[in-house]
């Protein structure tokens, strides 16, 4: 829920309303600057993905995953889920992983709270397949979504992040 929808429900603003004015302003479809990570690889959608959020008020990083050697020599496993080979290959978390911004109602009316959010980010075009990869990046989405997480994999042409 983004600070204008917080105000609108304390101030009790109708969501019409705030759906006019939205569009009146422009701000009802984001879109992004001519040029920008223009493509449909996975680099470029990315991008989009994030600047697209970003203006919806959910902030994503990137995760980099994997493992390498320190300068001891010792093996240094980096990235959610991570904490082993096999956890590794059961659970892929997300590309982007952030936060959004949710009011809780009833019993905790005002309280803000930060939702989980990860996105496995893929080419335009892709489907799934259910190659062992995407079995366990679903498995990660499945796993952030029943604690009450967003998790989904996006080719970025979704309306909201």
């Amino acid at each position: 829920m983004t600070m204008l929808h917080q105000w609108a429900h304390q101030w009790g603003v109708q969501p019409e309303a705030v759906a006019d004015l939205q569009r009146r302003m422009g701000l009802d479809s984001p879109g992004l600057p001519r040029g920008v990570a223009e493509g449909s690889n996975e680099a470029a959608v990315s991008v989009r993905v994030r600047l697209v959020a970003a203006c919806h008020g959910v902030h994503l990083w990137r995760n980099n995953v994997g493992a390498m050697p320190d300068q001891t020599g010792r093996w240094v496993r980096f990235g959610l889920c991570n904490d082993s080979k096999g956890m590794n290959e059961a659970f892929k978390s997300g590309d982007l992983i952030g936060c959004r911004p949710v009011t809780i109602e009833p019993h905790m009316v005002g309280w803000r709270v930060g939702q989980f959010v990860s996105r496995e980010v893929k080419a335009a075009g892709w489907h799934y397949t259910g190659t062992p990869r995407e079995t366990a990046q679903l498995r990660w989405a499945e796993l952030v979504m029943s604690l009450g997480g967003d998790a989904q994999f996006t080719t970025g042409s979704e309306a909201h992040p």
